[in-house]
């Protein structure tokens, strides 16, 4: 039954068995829906030394939006492929701690919604209030569970997948000098986005230099890709961001980078207009052809944030080169007000 509803949580589980003593597997919570305590997985690869780098993939947030999962199965599958061969990889490895958690909410996508089976939208849940105006519900309500974008009651805790992926990314990535964070999404434009904090405020985030660099970084590595580089704050604010409240809450020095990957379903759905007909259709590619296209487009972008969060040391801006990004990214960003 649940293979029938959620083929995604029996894909992970396989790739669970497959990789065997590799990986370490917690089961962070069950969340019960429909006679089923359906498991949020952690995965964990690689160097399990607090000193070492780390990044997570993190997918499944809004259960409508299934190719956010679907594209980091299809990473950590040719992970599992390659660690039987690779012996480059097997090197990678002993530099950087990859986590997963590819379902985070399992009962979403078995019902086909955005938000989980209490109503509560996951990315408007976290403690964080926008200091700035936010899209009338878009920036997330508290009028009712019945309405999309819903946060939650106000004073009530966090849903238990909130608190999971609170739990595992202050675990595995906020205890560390140096993480990365990638959150696959899908529904906004016709081009793939990348965004990065803050969502609650226009101030740009103190680690405003790092991004620039890991921006530039991947144009001069792969100077023909299609991304969009930028700050979620600059095409709306909401209430309840999970990524900054994480930001927010990294301790002393360390660098903490979360990024939201946003794929353009806007794109699928020009390709094939009846795809607007379809409850799914409006955020994940229906045709065979253009999801495999999807699933394999992203994979060098995996690849390339795994390499840079294992080699930091080798980009990260010092001194003068900081400020030079600083300015730099404030001028494409955030104009020259700033």
């Amino acid at each position: 039954m649940i293979a029938t509803y959620l083929p995604e949580l029996e894909t992970l589980e396989r790739l669970i068995d497959k990789g065997g003593a590799h990986l370490d597997v917690a089961t962070v919570c069950r969340v019960d829906f429909a006679g089923h305590a359906l498991p949020v997985y952690s995965i964990g690869i690689g160097n399990r030394s607090p000193q070492a780098p780390a990044i997570g993939f993190f997918g499944g947030i809004h259960g409508l939006e299934r190719i956010g999962t679907q594209v980091i199965l299809s990473f950590l599958q040719s992970l599992m492929a390659r660690l039987r061969w690779d012996h480059v990889l097997h090197q990678q490895l002993e530099a950087v701690r990859l986590i997963f958690m590819p379902l985070v909410n399992p009962g979403g996508m078995w019902q086909s919604t955005r938000c989980n089976p209490n109503g509560v939208d996951l990315m408007r849940n976290a403690p964080v209030d926008s200091l700035e105006s936010v899209p009338f519900m878009l920036g997330g309500q508290r009028f009712s569970s019945r309405l999309p974008w819903y946060r939650g009651a106000l004073d009530a805790p966090m849903e238990i997948e909130s608190r999971a992926v609170c739990s595992v990314a202050e675990r595995e990535l906020l205890s560390r000098q140096f993480s990365l964070a990638i959150d696959c999404h899908s529904g906004f434009g016709l081009r793939d986005r990348i965004w990065f904090p803050h969502a609650h405020t226009t101030t740009p985030i103190a680690h405003l230099p790092d991004i620039a660099a890991i921006e530039d970084l991947f144009h001069q590595s792969y100077p023909n890709h299609n991304y969009v580089f930028e700050p979620q704050s600059r095409q709306y604010r909401t209430h309840g961001d999970l990524w900054d409240y994480l930001y927010l809450n990294a301790a002393g020095e360390r660098i903490f980078l979360p990024l939201t990957l946003e794929m353009g379903s806007w794109l699928w759905v020009k390709k094939n207009p009846r795809q607007m007909f379809s409850r799914m259709g409006i955020f994940n590619p229906i045709a065979a052809h253009r999801l495999q296209r999807v699933l394999r487009s992203h994979t060098v972008l995996f690849d390339f944030l795994v390499r840079a969060a294992a080699g930091h040391a080798r980009w990260l801006p010092q001194g003068a080169e900081r400020e030079a990004q600083r300015a730099r990214a404030l001028a494409r960003w955030y104009g020259p007000q700033r």
